[in-house]
Protein backbone atom coordinates (compact mmCIF):
# COMPACT_ATOMS: atom_id res chain seq x y z
CA UNK A 1 0.00 0.00 0.00
CA UNK A 2 1.57 3.33 -0.61
CA UNK A 3 1.73 5.71 1.79
CA UNK A 4 0.02 9.52 1.68
CA UNK A 5 3.62 10.65 1.66
CA UNK A 6 4.45 9.30 -1.13
CA UNK A 7 1.37 10.67 -3.04
CA UNK A 8 1.82 13.84 -2.07
CA UNK A 9 5.86 14.03 -3.09
CA UNK A 10 5.48 11.75 -6.45
CA UNK A 11 6.64 13.22 -9.19
CA UNK A 12 4.44 14.87 -12.05
CA UNK A 13 6.22 16.03 -15.41
CA UNK A 14 5.18 19.26 -17.05
CA UNK A 15 5.27 20.79 -20.37
CA UNK A 16 6.81 24.35 -21.62
CA UNK A 17 3.33 25.66 -20.97
CA UNK A 18 2.99 23.98 -17.41
CA UNK A 19 0.24 21.47 -18.80
CA UNK A 20 0.55 17.56 -16.80
CA UNK A 21 2.29 15.13 -19.81
CA UNK A 22 2.41 12.36 -17.33
CA UNK A 23 1.78 10.91 -14.16
CA UNK A 24 3.89 9.01 -11.42
CA UNK A 25 3.86 5.27 -11.15
CA UNK A 26 2.35 5.78 -7.44
CA UNK A 27 -0.47 7.82 -9.14
CA UNK A 28 -0.63 5.07 -12.13
CA UNK A 29 -1.17 2.31 -9.71
CA UNK A 30 -3.85 4.31 -8.09
CA UNK A 31 -6.39 5.03 -11.17
CA UNK A 32 -5.37 1.55 -12.34
CA UNK A 33 -6.62 -0.46 -8.74
CA UNK A 34 -9.67 2.22 -8.86
CA UNK A 35 -10.56 1.21 -12.08
CA UNK A 36 -10.34 -2.06 -11.68
CA UNK A 37 -12.50 -1.95 -8.31
CA UNK A 38 -15.25 -0.32 -10.48
CA UNK A 39 -15.24 -2.16 -13.30
CA UNK A 40 -13.44 -5.30 -13.32
CA UNK A 41 -10.89 -4.50 -16.23
CA UNK A 42 -7.04 -4.67 -15.14
CA UNK A 43 -4.72 -2.73 -17.04
CA UNK A 44 -1.03 -4.21 -16.70
CA UNK A 45 2.14 -2.09 -17.25
CA UNK A 46 1.98 -2.60 -20.55
CA UNK A 47 -1.02 -0.56 -20.91
CA UNK A 48 0.52 2.26 -19.38
CA UNK A 49 1.01 4.36 -22.11
CA UNK A 50 -2.69 3.99 -23.37
CA UNK A 51 -4.35 4.69 -20.09
CA UNK A 52 -1.50 7.88 -18.83
CA UNK A 53 -2.23 9.47 -22.49
CA UNK A 54 -6.32 9.37 -21.62
CA UNK A 55 -6.33 10.12 -17.40
CA UNK A 56 -3.89 13.68 -18.66
CA UNK A 57 -6.80 14.24 -21.04
CA UNK A 58 -9.41 14.17 -18.86
CA UNK A 59 -7.00 16.05 -16.41
CA UNK A 60 -6.76 19.05 -18.63
CA UNK A 61 -10.74 18.79 -19.97
CA UNK A 62 -11.88 19.11 -16.15
CA UNK A 63 -9.75 21.82 -15.14
CA UNK A 64 -7.92 20.36 -12.53
CA UNK A 65 -3.78 21.30 -11.80
CA UNK A 66 -2.88 18.00 -11.02
CA UNK A 67 -3.35 14.32 -10.42
CA UNK A 68 -4.31 14.26 -6.72
CA UNK A 69 -6.89 16.78 -7.67
CA UNK A 70 -8.83 15.14 -10.50
CA UNK A 71 -8.50 11.96 -8.63
CA UNK A 72 -10.19 13.05 -5.33
CA UNK A 73 -12.69 14.66 -8.11
CA UNK A 74 -12.93 11.21 -9.55
CA UNK A 75 -14.10 9.31 -6.91
CA UNK A 76 -16.50 11.88 -5.09
CA UNK A 77 -18.73 13.09 -8.03
CA UNK A 78 -21.93 11.81 -6.64
CA UNK A 79 -22.95 11.76 -9.96
CA UNK A 80 -20.31 9.41 -11.37
CA UNK A 81 -20.51 11.25 -14.53
CA UNK A 82 -16.94 11.67 -14.89
CA UNK A 83 -16.39 8.00 -14.14
CA UNK A 84 -18.65 7.21 -16.82
CA UNK A 85 -16.72 9.78 -19.28
CA UNK A 86 -13.13 7.66 -18.24
CA UNK A 87 -14.96 4.24 -18.77
CA UNK A 88 -15.77 5.62 -22.55
CA UNK A 89 -12.38 6.70 -23.04
CA UNK A 90 -10.57 3.47 -21.70
CA UNK A 91 -13.09 0.53 -23.17
CA UNK A 92 -11.57 -0.83 -26.69
CA UNK A 93 -14.93 -0.79 -29.62
CA UNK A 94 -13.57 -3.04 -32.24
CA UNK A 95 -16.78 -5.01 -34.10
CA UNK A 96 -18.54 -5.57 -37.35
CA UNK A 97 -21.38 -7.48 -39.02
CA UNK A 98 -21.50 -11.24 -39.18
CA UNK A 99 -17.92 -11.22 -36.99
CA UNK A 100 -17.57 -14.90 -35.81
CA UNK A 101 -20.27 -16.15 -38.17
CA UNK A 102 -19.48 -19.75 -37.43
CA UNK A 103 -21.22 -18.46 -33.77
CA UNK A 104 -24.57 -17.40 -35.29
CA UNK A 105 -24.40 -20.45 -37.66
CA UNK A 106 -24.63 -22.86 -34.39
CA UNK A 107 -27.15 -20.75 -32.73
CA UNK A 108 -29.84 -21.24 -35.42
CA UNK A 109 -28.99 -24.40 -36.28
CA UNK A 110 -27.92 -25.98 -32.60
CA UNK A 111 -28.22 -23.56 -29.77
CA UNK A 112 -32.02 -22.23 -30.43
CA UNK A 113 -33.23 -26.15 -31.19
CA UNK A 114 -31.60 -26.86 -27.66
CA UNK A 115 -33.55 -24.29 -26.07
CA UNK A 116 -37.12 -24.57 -27.86
CA UNK A 117 -37.49 -28.18 -26.40
CA UNK A 118 -38.47 -26.58 -23.57
CA UNK A 119 -40.54 -23.64 -24.94
CA UNK A 120 -44.17 -23.47 -26.16
CA UNK A 121 -45.31 -21.44 -29.03
CA UNK A 122 -45.89 -18.26 -28.39
CA UNK A 123 -43.23 -18.44 -25.64
CA UNK A 124 -40.43 -15.40 -25.06
CA UNK A 125 -36.99 -16.15 -26.28
CA UNK A 126 -34.13 -13.84 -24.62
CA UNK A 127 -31.10 -13.27 -26.37
CA UNK A 128 -28.49 -10.70 -24.52
CA UNK A 129 -25.17 -9.27 -26.34
CA UNK A 130 -22.81 -7.87 -24.24
CA UNK A 131 -20.50 -6.19 -24.77
CA UNK A 132 -22.19 -4.78 -27.54
CA UNK A 133 -20.26 -1.81 -28.46
CA UNK A 134 -21.70 0.13 -31.28
CA UNK A 135 -24.48 -2.64 -31.77
CA UNK A 136 -23.08 -4.59 -34.96
CA UNK A 137 -22.95 -7.85 -32.65
CA UNK A 138 -26.98 -7.42 -31.48
CA UNK A 139 -28.16 -6.51 -34.92
CA UNK A 140 -26.29 -9.20 -36.47
CA UNK A 141 -28.32 -11.59 -34.27
CA UNK A 142 -31.41 -10.03 -35.54
CA UNK A 143 -30.41 -10.48 -39.04
CA UNK A 144 -29.50 -13.85 -38.78
CA UNK A 145 -32.74 -14.98 -36.88
CA UNK A 146 -34.91 -13.08 -39.56
CA UNK A 147 -32.82 -15.30 -42.93
CA UNK A 148 -31.82 -18.19 -41.39
CA UNK A 149 -34.39 -19.56 -38.76
CA UNK A 150 -37.63 -20.39 -39.76
CA UNK A 151 -39.25 -21.02 -36.63
CA UNK A 152 -38.70 -17.15 -35.63
CA UNK A 153 -42.27 -16.86 -36.49
CA UNK A 154 -43.13 -18.98 -33.97
CA UNK A 155 -41.61 -17.24 -30.46
CA UNK A 156 -41.57 -14.11 -29.42
CA UNK A 157 -37.98 -12.92 -29.20
CA UNK A 158 -36.75 -10.24 -27.79
CA UNK A 159 -33.24 -8.99 -28.40
CA UNK A 160 -30.78 -6.72 -25.83
CA UNK A 161 -27.37 -4.99 -26.37
CA UNK A 162 -25.68 -3.86 -23.33
CA UNK A 163 -22.16 -1.73 -23.10
CA UNK A 164 -20.36 -0.16 -20.39
CA UNK A 165 -19.58 2.61 -22.41
CA UNK A 166 -22.73 4.91 -22.84
CA UNK A 167 -21.22 6.44 -26.13
CA UNK A 168 -20.80 3.67 -28.45
CA UNK A 169 -24.34 2.69 -27.31
CA UNK A 170 -26.16 5.98 -28.32
CA UNK A 171 -24.10 4.87 -31.85
CA UNK A 172 -25.89 1.59 -31.59
CA UNK A 173 -29.08 3.36 -31.02
CA UNK A 174 -28.32 5.15 -34.70
CA UNK A 175 -27.76 2.65 -36.48
CA UNK A 176 -25.72 4.06 -38.84
CA UNK A 177 -22.14 2.14 -39.83
CA UNK A 178 -19.35 2.54 -42.14
CA UNK A 179 -18.49 0.51 -45.05
CA UNK A 180 -16.28 -1.47 -43.10
CA UNK A 181 -18.50 -2.48 -40.28
CA UNK A 182 -21.03 -3.90 -43.33
CA UNK A 183 -18.23 -5.66 -45.50
CA UNK A 184 -18.52 -8.89 -44.43
CA UNK A 185 -22.41 -9.04 -45.33
CA UNK A 186 -23.74 -10.34 -48.07
CA UNK A 187 -24.54 -7.44 -50.87
CA UNK A 188 -28.26 -8.95 -51.00
CA UNK A 189 -28.32 -8.27 -47.08
CA UNK A 190 -27.12 -4.56 -47.09
CA UNK A 191 -29.86 -3.79 -50.47
CA UNK A 192 -32.41 -5.39 -48.05
CA UNK A 193 -31.27 -4.17 -44.59
CA UNK A 194 -29.38 -0.70 -45.15
CA UNK A 195 -29.74 2.08 -47.12
CA UNK A 196 -26.49 3.30 -48.57
CA UNK A 197 -25.70 6.92 -47.96
CA UNK A 198 -23.63 7.58 -51.31
CA UNK A 199 -21.94 10.47 -49.97
CA UNK A 200 -20.78 9.37 -46.66
CA UNK A 201 -20.53 5.78 -48.04
CA UNK A 202 -22.53 5.29 -44.56
CA UNK A 203 -25.41 2.68 -44.39
CA UNK A 204 -28.41 3.34 -42.28
CA UNK A 205 -29.81 -0.08 -40.79
CA UNK A 206 -33.80 0.15 -41.59
CA UNK A 207 -36.24 1.43 -38.97
CA UNK A 208 -37.64 -1.94 -38.69
CA UNK A 209 -34.56 -4.03 -37.53
CA UNK A 210 -33.79 -1.37 -35.30
CA UNK A 211 -36.64 -1.05 -33.00
CA UNK A 212 -35.88 -4.96 -32.97
CA UNK A 213 -33.25 -4.29 -30.48
CA UNK A 214 -32.70 -2.60 -27.09
CA UNK A 215 -29.90 -1.17 -26.30
CA UNK A 216 -29.19 -0.81 -22.10
CA UNK A 217 -25.68 0.44 -19.87
CA UNK A 218 -24.90 -2.24 -17.83
CA UNK A 219 -21.95 -3.55 -15.55
CA UNK A 220 -21.03 -6.47 -15.32
CA UNK A 221 -19.12 -6.20 -11.94
CA UNK A 222 -21.94 -3.70 -10.24
CA UNK A 223 -24.51 -5.75 -8.51
CA UNK A 224 -27.04 -2.64 -8.50
CA UNK A 225 -26.32 -2.59 -12.46
CA UNK A 226 -26.69 -6.32 -13.01
CA UNK A 227 -30.15 -6.21 -10.93
CA UNK A 228 -32.29 -6.16 -13.85
CA UNK A 229 -30.63 -8.64 -15.96
CA UNK A 230 -31.89 -11.79 -15.95
CA UNK A 231 -34.03 -14.99 -17.13
CA UNK A 232 -31.95 -14.72 -20.43
CA UNK A 233 -32.20 -18.42 -22.81
CA UNK A 234 -29.03 -17.61 -24.97
CA UNK A 235 -25.72 -14.86 -24.26
CA UNK A 236 -23.27 -13.82 -26.63
CA UNK A 237 -20.37 -12.27 -24.39
CA UNK A 238 -17.14 -12.55 -26.49
CA UNK A 239 -14.12 -11.30 -26.10
CA UNK A 240 -14.81 -9.30 -22.95
CA UNK A 241 -13.25 -12.02 -20.14
CA UNK A 242 -9.54 -11.10 -21.66
CA UNK A 243 -9.41 -7.94 -20.22
CA UNK A 244 -10.14 -9.20 -16.33
CA UNK A 245 -7.94 -11.00 -13.87
CA UNK A 246 -8.57 -14.24 -12.63
CA UNK A 247 -10.89 -12.67 -9.80
CA UNK A 248 -12.60 -10.62 -12.30
CA UNK A 249 -13.59 -14.01 -14.58
CA UNK A 250 -14.90 -15.75 -11.77
CA UNK A 251 -17.18 -13.19 -10.58
CA UNK A 252 -18.06 -12.28 -14.47
CA UNK A 253 -18.81 -15.79 -14.69
CA UNK A 254 -20.86 -16.33 -11.40
CA UNK A 255 -23.33 -13.32 -12.63
CA UNK A 256 -23.40 -14.71 -16.45
CA UNK A 257 -25.04 -18.13 -14.88
CA UNK A 258 -27.52 -16.27 -12.49
CA UNK A 259 -28.59 -14.42 -15.87
CA UNK A 260 -29.38 -17.37 -17.35
CA UNK A 261 -32.72 -19.53 -17.30
CA UNK A 262 -32.33 -23.01 -16.55
CA UNK A 263 -31.32 -24.49 -19.89
CA UNK A 264 -29.87 -21.48 -21.03
CA UNK A 265 -26.80 -20.95 -23.22
CA UNK A 266 -23.28 -18.51 -23.00
CA UNK A 267 -21.32 -18.59 -25.99
CA UNK A 268 -17.63 -16.78 -25.34
CA UNK A 269 -15.36 -15.41 -27.73
CA UNK A 270 -13.17 -17.54 -29.63
CA UNK A 271 -9.84 -17.67 -27.88
CA UNK A 272 -12.10 -17.68 -24.42
CA UNK A 273 -12.90 -20.66 -22.55
CA UNK A 274 -14.63 -21.21 -19.09
CA UNK A 275 -12.33 -24.40 -18.56
CA UNK A 276 -10.21 -22.74 -15.76
CA UNK A 277 -12.80 -19.96 -14.66
CA UNK A 278 -15.98 -21.61 -13.64
CA UNK A 279 -17.09 -25.12 -13.17
CA UNK A 280 -20.86 -24.28 -13.26
CA UNK A 281 -21.46 -24.47 -16.73
CA UNK A 282 -21.70 -27.43 -18.42
CA UNK A 283 -19.81 -28.06 -21.68
CA UNK A 284 -21.68 -28.33 -25.33
CA UNK A 285 -20.87 -28.85 -28.89
CA UNK A 286 -23.42 -26.64 -30.94
CA UNK A 287 -22.04 -26.76 -34.92
CA UNK A 288 -18.48 -25.62 -35.11
CA UNK A 289 -18.21 -23.81 -31.84
CA UNK A 290 -18.54 -24.62 -27.67
CA UNK A 291 -21.19 -23.57 -25.93
CA UNK A 292 -21.75 -23.24 -22.05
CA UNK A 293 -24.86 -24.14 -20.95
CA UNK A 294 -26.62 -24.51 -17.38
CA UNK A 295 -28.55 -27.27 -16.52
CA UNK A 296 -30.62 -28.07 -14.44
CA UNK A 297 -29.42 -30.53 -11.73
Amino acid sequence: MSSLSALLTSPQEQSADGFLTSISDVEYGQIRDYFYKRSGIYFDDSKRYFVDKRVISRIKATGHEDFRSYFSFLRFDPSQSELQYLVNLMTVNETYFFREEYQLRAMVQGALQDIVRNKQPGDSIRIWSLPCSTGEEAFSIALYLLEFWPELEKYEVEIIGSDIDTHVLQKAKRGKYSARSVKNLPKYLKQKYFRHEVQSDTYQLVQEVRECVGFTTVNLHDDQSMAEFAKFDLIFCRNLLIYFDDVSRRQAAERLFDALNPEGILFLGHSETMSRVSSLFKVRRYCDTTGYKKELP
